[in-house]
């Protein structure tokens, strides 16, 4: 039986290895090139220390009973850790908007529109290759679950996050392999996502398709965007907080928790109109869905009743960003330190096709449809999506960091406005909570029809947008001109 000194011990393992992981990073040049989280290397530390590598080496050699059997974490501490990533996702998705200036839907939808038919592309492209491979490839070569049609968006899109995230709805769903896989897949995509990123960086310098001026980047906390506040939130927050005796980063994790315990509410509130009519037919799905989808609705939800109440200056970003850093790391480390190695190698056939598959995807994407969707400085612009469709946001504008350092084409603005449109749907959003219950409701092939009628929605939408926005500018080139010759 789990005891609180188990839980505190094993969270004071995961400081511990992000300190490791901080120093090893430090110490190998190639880690520092790939631009590699410390979380992730410290995830792998886990790893490796745990029962899959070094408790399997200690088995072979001294058999079951031999000291180390089990690797060097106790049981109580795998216990916790294969627990967490469930349960700290929460907060990464609850803090997501929180903090965040939303402006008016349609100028965020002026600007960004050519952004979100692009990464939109891009997530649902994922779903319909990954779904192809599953009934022409990995189903009937490898007898794999269907549902490992949507471990590419699930992993490439969402990230380690999302991955970990959605480890219980596999294991209801009776997927057994899906968590080991999408975990493995994230660092894949993570890891290509930089390595390519970085590659067509370099690439498109010397064929011109880099029109800014950039710099070599040197640490990816310069690309953090920086949350400038102004002096009237300052004093709007001192006259609020004059009378709370309470520290400002516990009134924001408060937030936190304010934004959790809504999405909840939503989402119990959702099974429970499911179960008293479609449900009660048999057929179920929002029981399947996580919580941390409505999370994320949870936090949009504080964000705009604070800003309606006039309290939103008690609401700090950075501590915002600090808060769900931290619980991010958390699921990283853990996520990784509980992967299965032993279902992993079981599916290494899957796992490959479904890397290569996901990497020739999001690339190809990028190269053909980003300067056909993306009507100004498509590659400044298309490359923080493709960071971010095989990684995380945090890859996504560490590559518009590479070139474009000064920002000079709007890329970032674009980028993060896309968020909006973007997160609550795929990437982690509803949909991907959603997509493995329905694969198992409906069957692979209604779901890859519905994909690749969304894929096929998002590029034509695209195509006539980035028609309407050339012929537009052409008409103001042309009026300019005219105002020049008078």
């Amino acid at each position: 039986m789990l005891e609180l000194i188990d839980v505190l011990f094993a969270f004071i393992l995961v400081a511990l290895l992000l300190l490791l992981g901080r120093l090893v990073k430090q110490k190998v040049p190639l880690f520092q090139k790939l631009y590699l989280p410390e979380s992730i290397i410290a995830g792998f530390i886990a790893l490796i220390l745990g029962p899959g590598v070094v408790g399997a080496i200690a088995r072979t050699v001294g058999g079951d009973e031999t000291f180390l059997a089990t690797g060097l974490f106790p049981e109580a501490t795998r216990t916790v850790w294969s627990q967490s990533p469930g349960v700290f996702i929460n907060i990464v998705f609850a803090a997501l908007f929180i903090g965040e200036t939303i402006p008016h839907p349609r100028d965020i939808w002026r600007k960004a529109a050519p952004q979100v038919a692009f990464g939109q592309s891009l997530a649902w492209g994922q779903y319909v290759v990954g779904l192809l491979l599953a009934l022409l490839v990995l189903v009937p070569l490898f007898q794999v679950d269907p549902i490992a049609g949507a471990l590419i968006e699930i992993a490439f899109e969402g990230g380690h996050g999302t991955a970990a995230g959605m480890g219980d709805t596999f294991r209801e769903l009776g997927f057994e392999a899906g968590p080991d896989l999408a975990l493995g897949l994230a660092t894949v995509g993570i890891v290509s996502g930089v390595v390519s990123g970085i590659i067509l960086a370099d690439w498109g310098r010397r064929k011109g398709y880099v029109q800014t001026v950039s710099v070599e980047p040197t640490d990816p906390a310069l690309y953090e965007e920086r949350h400038v506040e102004d002096r009237d939130t300052r004093l709007a927050r001192m006259r609020l907080m004059e009378n709370l005796l309470i520290d400002p980063l516990s009134l924001n994790f408060g937030f936190v928790g304010a934004a959790i315990v809504i999405g909840w509410l939503i989402l119990q509130v959702l099974r429970f109109i499911e179960s008293v009519t479609w449900g009660a037919a048999g057929f179920e799905l929002i029981r399947y869905v996580p919580l941390f989808p409505m999370a994320l609705i949870g936090g949009l939800v504080v964000q705009l009743v604070m800003e309606r109440l006039g309290l939103a200056p008690l609401i700090i970003r950075r501590l915002q960003e600090r808060i769900a850093g931290v619980a991010l790391d958390v699921v990283v480390v853990t996520a990784l330190a509980s992967i299965n190695l032993t279902i992993l190698g079981a599916n290494l056939g899957v796992f490959l096709t479904l890397s290569l598959a996901g990497i020739i995807w999001n690339v190809w994407a990028f190269l053909y449809l980003g300067p056909r969707l993306l009507p100004t400085y498509w590659f400044e612009r298309g490359i923080g999506d493709l960071g971010q469709s095989m990684g995380v946001t945090a890859t996504g504008i560490l590559l518009i960091r590479m070139v474009d350092p000064d920002n000079r084409t709007g890329a970032f603005e674009s980028f993060a406005y896309k968020q909006l449109f973007f997160e609550p749907i795929v990437g982690g959003g509803l949909f991907t909570a959603a997509a493995p219950p329905l694969i198992r409701q409906f069957g692979p092939i209604p779901i890859l029809i519905l994909t690749t009628l969304l894929l096929a929605f998002w590029i034509g939408f695209g195509l006539l947008n980035y028609k309407r926005i050339a012929l537009r500018s052409e008409q103001q080139a042309v009026e300019q001109e005219n105002t020049l010759s008078r």
